[in-house]
């Protein structure tokens, strides 16, 4: 069996369907931001959020074999996170006045 199908899954209840650690709400996306982004070892990521080493090299290689559905992931949340920031400024903008 591959271990990314194993140790990772899409439910459209979890995560908003992106691809998570099986039984975590942790999703891919967020290993590869704190092991290929962050500099930490796998080793260190499994400790962090308490899931196997397996789990980590399954969602690092779920990564490598998805990476252009991850990366717009990233680039989705990415404009997210602007518009929720420009939004918040416009709120202190006007509470100022």
């Amino acid at each position: 069996m591959d271990a990314s199908i194993e140790h990772i899954e899409k439910t459209a209840a979890v995560c908003g369907g992106d691809p998570v650690i099986s039984g975590h709400h942790l999703r891919v996306m967020d290993v590869v931001v704190w092991h290929e982004m962050q500099g930490y070892s796998a080793e260190e990521v499994a400790g962090m959020f308490a899931i196997t080493l397996a789990e980590v090299h399954a969602a690092l290689a779920y990564y490598f074999d998805h990476r252009e559905d991850i990366e717009a992931e990233f680039r989705r949340d990415d404009k997210v996170l602007k518009r929720i920031l420009a939004r918040h400024s416009m709120v202190r903008k006007k509470s100022a006045k």
